[in-house]
Formats: C-alpha cells, sequence, structure tokens
C-alpha cells in the first residue's frame, strides 16, 4: 500500500510544476542554483538533478511562466547575500586593525612612561 501512494506522489501535476518552476528559476541570469534552492527549502544538488532532467526533457518547462517579483526577489537576495560577505570581509579588517593598533599603544606606552622617570 504504501509503495502505491508515492507511485502516485510521483506524477502529481503539482510536483511537476514545482520541478519546472524550480528549473526556471535557477535558469535566470544572476541567479545561483544555491539560492534558489535555499529558497524552495531542497537541498542544491536535487535542484541540479531536475535542471538536468529539464535538459534530457524528462521535466517540461515549456510554458512555465516565472512570477516577475519572485525572480526579483532572488536576485535581490544574492546582491543582499554579495553586500553581507563584503561587510563581513571589512569587519574582520577593521578587526584586525584595531586589534594592531592597540598592541602598539599598549607597546609604545611603557617605554614613554619609562624615558619620563629617568628625565626627573
Amino acid at each position: 500500500m504504501p509503495h502505491a501512494q508515492a507511485r502516485s506522489a510521483n506524477h502529481d501535476p503539482l510536483q511537476h510544476e514545482f520541478k519546472a518552476t524550480a528549473v526556471c528559476l535557477s535558469a535566470l541570469p544572476g541567479v545561483r542554483v544555491q539560492d534558489v534552492a535555499a529558497s524552495l527549502y531542497i537541498h542544491p544538488f536535487m535542484l541540479s538533478r531536475w535542471r538536468k532532467q529539464a535538459r534530457e526533457d524528462e521535466i517540461m518547462t515549456k510554458g512555465v511562466t516565472v512570477d516577475p517579483g519572485v525572480a526579483a526577489e532572488l536576485k535581490e537576495l544574492r546582491r543582499v547575500k554579495k553586500a553581507y560577505e563584503q561587510l563581513k570581509l571589512e569587519h574582520a579588517v577593521l578587526k584586525k586593525a584595531i586589534a594592531f593598533t592597540s598592541a602598539r599603544k599598549a607597546n609604545a606606552l611603557p617605554s614613554s612612561s619609562g624615558s619620563k622617570k629617568a628625565t626627573r
């Protein structure tokens, strides 16, 4: 009985439409497979497999329309992720610069106070 349920789930038209839409979204310029997969809560490997199946005409993507709002959102997500990675990099550089400057000040203070004692 469970085997029959699994077989009928593979022939669900909504499942085929979902796969075709996912493939179309991942084919948009500026959109990565990983971003589409993450937004759809599927593994990137699964989406890559669906893309292969679409190339082999096992999944029909012709006639599938992609909501322009979803496409724009995926592109914006990619842009925001890139900006976030840049900010993380800049933050790391600033932390190192602060640590370097603080270490130089800490090393410079004892020698300058020691020279003041000698002049008195």
